[in-house]
């Protein structure tokens, strides 16, 4: 980030609560906010976490109102590999990896650009991995009605990285299935197949 961007980011955060809160933080910490390094470090702080939360003031219903289209098709569609970034709600410490997201229309599709935003609301929000999958799921089957939706997250949790039990290998994988990701084995087959497969580019 340029000096001139980081003075933008910050412009105006004078009076965000925040900034108090973060000065209160580095005094228990045993730093001196006022020193130079730290004089901007309350903004700062302030702006990235408005930032990381930002998915509390966005609707991922109206997103995906607002880009439906009648398609007869009925076979899978599938928006995988989709980076995420996530703050955990237990320490507010990061998690982070990839989301898949696949379902069977039901008569009506959203338009692809819409899923990886839908994921990117669901993440920019305090959570924990277990309920941001099933949100994405719920959201699309509330919305789409589809035959059926099938969501898998994989995250690397900082928060067993950096501190607890200090696993830096270990990632976690949830899963969230419905309608005939759930009832029916072989759709549920062919959409983990399908989210294993690795194409070695796309030329």
């Amino acid at each position: 980030m340029s000096q001139a961007d980081d003075i933008d980011e910050i412009e105006g955060l004078d009076d965000d609560p925040i900034t108090d809160v973060v000065k209160v933080m580095l005094r228990e910490l045993g730093e001196k906010p006022e020193r130079d390094g730290l004089i901007k470090t309350p903004k700062r702080v302030a702006a990235a976490m408005r930032f990381f939360t930002k998915g509390y003031g966005q609707d991922p219903i109206e997103t995906l109102n607002n880009a439906m289209f009648d398609v007869e098709y009925d076979e899978m569609v599938l928006v995988k590999d989709i980076e995420f970034y996530s703050l955990c709600e237990h320490h507010m410490v990061p998690f982070f990896g990839r989301a898949h997201v696949g379902y069977i229309p039901n008569g009506k599709v959203v338009g692809l650009s819409k899923i990886p935003r839908l994921v990117d609301m669901f993440s920019r929000r305090l959570q924990v991995q277990e309920r941001f999958t099933m949100e994405v799921a719920g959201v699309i089957e509330d919305v789409l009605r589809p035959q059926g939706v099938g969501v898998v997250v994989e995250a690397k949790h900082l928060c067993m990285v950096m501190r607890g039990v200090e696993k830096h290998n270990s990632f976690a994988i949830t899963s969230s299935m419905r309608g005939v990701f759930n009832s029916d084995s072989k759709t549920r087959a062919e959409f983990m197949e399908l989210i294993r497969h690795r194409p070695d580019s796309f030329a």
